[in-house]
């Protein structure tokens, strides 16, 4: 039998049919992206992403972001702490600097210097020297610099730490005034790095933009209307979901609560027709929306807010309806985009203290109480029933353990036991996850520090 040996052409057209098929499956995670969405789960640890996949799915089934092609482990830890709070650990991913805890983008050597209370007893009056450090340039600020458009989107307050870190540069994360400021083109405290300002601004706390009143008891000490000055500027300012749902072009504030964080998912859907606020999954759509008009891109934060704020109140039932929420806004964000120039990173800024433990048979709830496959439950030293998911600190530890029950661990309100009694759940110092997808995604693998989570978004988005 004659041997045929393949000619230049021919082995020419067999690696060019390979690559071809290769180039298929990996083009929309080779190149550098256009547009970047960030997803933050804030507080959604390993713990957390499990108990929300068994909330959601049950065992053999995933969460929208665990189908993301690629994954790392990140590390927290910030400047000065092995367990960080969320305003370093945001910043890290969005300026690539270590900073110290309660420290919002400004360099390592800031100090955090607690913010004082205005005139009429509220706190956040801005107590930072202006030798105390010097502001780290944000991913939100590079991007806007090179063309793009930028937003910040929020189930929480809009100047919490996680949304200010995107737009705000200030020695502690709790003041929220000043942080408001940095957000308003041409007034006094505007953030210059903005240029003509963050396009997309979604969240709750309106007090903090707007004057003190008798009926705004938290509102600005200054009397200065940052909603009427931001209006000006030719933003719309919504306040509502069906406000928002008429908006088509151009900036947009809304802040969806006048005071404090927008409602916890589980309530808000609770709520039905009676809520005025916005999923995260509309805030998210509109938010696309909006942004892509921009032929340069764009650059978005999507956060989960309250995950963090139940698992702080061991109240699992809401975070893992927060988490799923955020699941949800994943799905959503990936019906709308081109994968081909858009990069999906979702992640977490920090992990905390819930565990699963015990021995539950498969497909027994994850919020109630350890069973085995008959259904009787497993029980401590004390012959006591137990819960699936409990914490490592926290408000909830009584000096005699309860004998709970499966309609008591279930319900909305039960808070989870605690090992170590605190006035309120820490955060934990464990690594988190990180899922991606789209223009550049395969750089996310392996082990990585936070910070270099934003240089590789950088590298994606070519600035």
């Amino acid at each position: 039998m004659k041997l045929i040996m393949p000619t230049t052409l021919t082995k020419s057209l067999i690696c060019t049919a390979l690559l071809c098929a290769l180039g298929s499956v990996s083009q929309a995670h080779a190149g550098n992206a256009k547009n970047v969405i960030l997803f933050i789960g804030d507080g959604m640890g390993p713990t957390v992403l499990t108990a929300a996949r068994l909330f959601k799915t049950g065992e053999e089934g995933n969460l929208e972001m665990m189908k993301l092609p690629y994954s790392a482990r990140i590390k927290t830890f910030s400047n000065d702490a092995q367990t960080t709070d969320s305003a370093p650990s945001m910043a890290a991913y969005t300026t690539g600097v270590k900073m110290n805890n309660e420290v919002i983008a400004m360099s390592s050597d800031t100090k955090a210097v607690a913010p004082g209370k205005d005139v009429n007893g509220n706190k956040g009056v801005n107590n930072c020297a202006s030798d105390n450090g010097k502001p780290v340039s944000t991913l939100l600020e590079l991007a806007k610099a090179a063309g793009k458009s930028v937003g910040a989107v929020t189930t929480t307050e809009l100047t919490h730490a996680t949304p200010a870190a995107t737009y705000a540069h200030i020695c502690h994360r709790d003041a929220a005034y000043a942080i408001a400021e940095q957000a308003v083109p041409g007034g006094a405290g505007f953030n210059p790095a903005l240029q003509d300002g963050v396009d997309v601004l979604m969240g709750g706390g309106a007090n903090h933009w707007t004057p003190y009143s008798t009926s705004n008891k938290k509102g600005r000490a200054d009397g200065r209307d940052l909603t009427a000055e931001l209006k000006a500027q030719g933003y719309r300012y919504v306040t509502t979901k069906d406000e928002l749902a008429t908006v088509t072009g151009g900036k947009v504030l809304g802040l969806f609560s006048t005071t404090s964080h927008l409602d916890y998912e589980l309530d808000r859907v609770a709520k039905g027709a009676a809520s005025s606020q916005p999923s995260l999954s509309e805030m998210t759509a509109k938010a696309i929306d909006l942004l892509s008009q921009n032929s340069q891109g764009y650059f978005l934060m999507v956060e989960g807010g309250r995950i963090d704020h139940a698992l702080h109140a061991t109240n699992a039932k809401r975070s893992l309806t927060d988490a799923v929420a955020l699941d949800n806004a994943v799905k959503t964000a990936l019906a709308k985009v081109n994968l081909a120039d858009t990069l999906i990173v979702v992640t977490a800024d920090h992990d905390h203290t819930m565990t699963i433990n015990g021995y539950s048979a498969k497909g027994n709830p994850v919020l109630d109480l350890v069973k085995n496959s008959d259904g009787s439950t497993q029980n401590d030293v004390d012959g006591k029933p137990f819960t699936t998911l409990v914490f490592g600190n926290g408000p909830n530890r009584s000096d005699v353990r309860a004998t709970l029950t499966s309609d008591q661990v279930m319900a909305d309100d039960y808070k989870q036991e605690t090992g170590v009694k605190l006035g309120s759940e820490t955060h934990g110092g464990g690594d988190v996850m990180l899922f991606a997808d789209g223009a550049g995604s395969n750089r996310f693998k392996g082990t990585l520090d936070n910070t270099h989570v934003f240089t590789k978004l950088r590298e994606a988005l070519g600035l």
